[in-house]
């Protein structure tokens, strides 16, 4: 028996203001437990929260940069449930009149292009921490930091039928978060995170089977594998005539398995009602056209914008777009003057390996637009071959010097003199006669060894070019 697979994306996304959602307490990260909290994060009785007008904003823009309708009457509702890390007993979110509503993205999976719906937009608070000590986890304690922080959940249509799909679905949320800089996007620290909702049919039923949910998935290898691992389940399951249980399950990164939370509860259970604390959100056109002022320049236009300025690939262009501040040094190096080709080439090659193996952004590196050009430079005017700026870019890119200082202080000039390197392709052409007549025979592929013995003879240094031109003309 076939299944098809269906997938249903919530991602929650940390907005990046300075404030709470519905207070004054800071958003910084990393301070000591509980510092930034108050009687409204505590959730003490008789206090009244306001809403974080920027908030409101940020999430305006992310609903029209993604097709939505936005609602100019939305309201909070109370979402009840009772976690330790929740001090209220309840969540101040949205239910039937979210803010944003009927959008979609496309993604792009295998050279394909498709469409996923977005059924809501909606704003809420984020509950606190809970963090366990001692042996076993005896001692377990509350961290109320994070309760108040302003969050948007962006809840997809059931369009996603593979992993694949689910991660392209994701690095596109990213990709749009962190371009409108409303969310910083790092998902170690929780402002990107996503709940995967599985459920898997015999080919042709339109009826849905029932789904889990796999909560808190934190980067884009892991809600690809919780997938995955979810819809394994599934088949073996029900093939082994198990009947699948509504439930929401938790992901162990490390044992690549996720293991049941609790049953999975529905709208019901949380018996929302509106929040008589806070106002509706009341907004008028003139907010939304402002807010459509305020969007830049989107990944998908930036891509078309691309592949028609410097007639790039669709597969570079897309790989660029797809990180917003790789399209920026790559925008910032084609101002001082480089090519565009080039460029390309060299972020998505060697750059790329490097910020890959060192687990590092490109705004962590060392490396800059002015220290990747003056490399560039060098190879152009002949100073340097291809392949020791290679080597010349580690040492860049760990230490931020300068690409000429490097070869200066290395000794890595290339070697240009034509007299020198005559003298060297002629003894390694007398040392291996056996070589010389297999080429001038028509074994045209022995030509790369002599190049290999000579680029070995000066340690890479000599122009490449310069020791091909003179090795064909002393093998004639």
């Amino acid at each position: 028996m076939e299944f098809e697979t269906v997938i249903g994306l919530e991602v929650h996304a940390q907005l990046a203001t300075n404030t709470k959602i519905f207070c004054r307490c800071s958003t910084e990260f990393g301070l000591d437990p509980n510092f930034n909290s108050c009687p409204v994060c505590l959730g003490l009785p008789g206090v009244l929260p306001t809403i974080n007008e920027k908030a409101v904003q940020f999430a305006v823009m992310l609903g029209l940069a993604t097709n939505c309708n936005i609602n100019l009457n939305s309201q909070f509702a109370r979402k009840n449930y009772f976690y330790p890390d929740l001090p209220k007993a309840y969540q101040t979110s949205q239910f039937d009149l979210p803010l944003c509503e009927n959008g979609w993205i496309d993604i792009d999976v295998d050279g394909k292009t498709k469409r996923i719906g977005i059924t809501r937009i909606h704003m809420e608070e984020d509950a606190g921490k809970l963090v366990h000590e001692g042996e076993d986890d005896k001692a377990s304690y509350v961290d109320l930091n994070r309760a108040g922080i302003p969050l948007v959940e962006i809840v997809s249509e059931p369009d996603i039928r593979s992993s694949q799909e689910a991660k392209a679905y994701m690095e596109k949320i990213y990709s749009f978060v962190t371009y409108l800089e409303i969310c910083k996007g790092n998902m170690e620290k929780g402002n990107l995170r996503c709940d995967a909702n599985v459920s898997i049919r015999p080919m042709g039923q339109k009826e849905f089977g029932t789904r889990t949910e796999t909560k808190n998935l934190n980067s884009f290898k892991n809600v690809q594998a919780a997938i995955e691992y979810e819809v394994a389940r599934q088949t073996d399951a029900i093939l082994d005539g198990e009947k699948i249980m509504q439930q929401t399950r938790l992901w162990d990164a490390n044992q690549k398995k996720s293991k049941v939370l609790r049953t999975k509860e529905d709208s019901d259970d949380y018996r929302y009602f509106p929040c008589p604390d806070l106002p509706r959100i009341t907004l008028n056109q003139v907010d939304i056209d402002t807010a459509r002022k305020r969007l830049p320049e989107l990944p998908d236009e930036k891509k078309e914008r691309y592949q028609d300025q410097f007639q790039l690939s669709y597969h570079d262009a897309s790989i660029l777009v797809s990180d917003r501040k790789l399209s920026l040094f790559f925008e910032e190096t084609i101002t001082l003057g480089a090519d565009a080709k080039i460029v390309t080439n060299w972020i998505l090659g060697e750059i790329a390996r490097l910020l890959n193996e060192k687990q590092l952004s490109i705004d962590d590196a060392k490396i800059n637009p002015e220290l990747l050009i003056g490399l560039i430079q060098l190879i152009q005017n002949n100073t340097i071959s291809g392949k020791i700026a290679k080597t010349v870019l580690i040492e860049m890119f760990e230490t931020g010097k300068k690409a000429t200082e490097i070869v200066e202080k290395n000794g890595l000039k290339q070697v240009t003199d034509e007299s020198e390197i005559v003298a060297i392709c002629q003894e390694i052409i007398a040392n291996n006669q056996k070589q010389a007549e297999e080429y001038q025979g028509g074994k045209t592929k022995v030509f790369g060894f002599f190049v290999g013995q000579v680029m070995k003879q000066t340690s890479g240094k000599a122009n490449p070019k310069l020791v091909n031109n003179l090795l064909k003309d002393l093998l004639k």
